[in-house]
């Protein structure tokens, strides 16, 4: 881990995981932007502690996976397509609440591929991003869901994934 990772001062920081969809996607999931874990793993969710792959192997009623390339199988499988709302930003650690200098993603082009049919954000930091960012470019409203982060400890597992299954009518 470099050490500016591991400090919660203000540091610019890159997107670099790539969009996980295809053409017959239909549920985008947005988060806000990778935690310092994701950023390190190179791929979305990837602190152990974050619920976001057992929600959704729990929705799908599929095995938890494993490996990225399970985690990429699983998602593409069920329909599902994740990414970001910010491709870089100045950001403390992982604290979507100090996000400055945002740059948003362009998902036109997920939006242009994939048979899209409901936008939902993991926790109120996406959405709102997604509200300032995206929505007035898609003019597409997006759904928000309770976080998967370890932060949000007022939600248990099965109260998670008991929201999150919402997803299953768009799929």
């Amino acid at each position: 881990m470099s050490s500016s990772m591991k400090t919660n001062k203000m540091q610019p920081a890159v997107h670099e995981i790539a969009p996980v969809y295809d053409a017959n996607s239909r549920v985008l999931i947005l988060g806000s932007f990778p935690s310092v874990k994701s950023r390190e793993g190179r791929f979305f969710y990837h602190h152990p502690q974050n619920r976001f792959w057992k929600v959704i192997s729990a929705v799908l009623g599929v095995p938890v996976p494993v490996s990225v390339e399970e985690k990429k199988k699983m998602l593409l499988s069920g329909h599902l397509a994740v990414w970001d709302v910010i491709a870089s930003c100045t950001i403390a650690g992982s604290s979507d609440s100090s996000i400055r200098d945002a740059v948003p993603n362009d998902i036109s082009r997920i939006l242009r591929e994939a048979d899209i049919r409901q936008i939902f954000c993991n926790g109120a930091a996406a959405f709102n991003l997604y509200r300032k960012y995206m929505l007035p470019v898609t003019g597409r409203e997006a759904v928000k869901l309770p976080s998967t982060s370890p932060a949000n400890a007022a939600w248990g597992l099965e109260r998670l994934t008991e929201e999150w299954s919402q997803l299953r009518q768009w799929l």
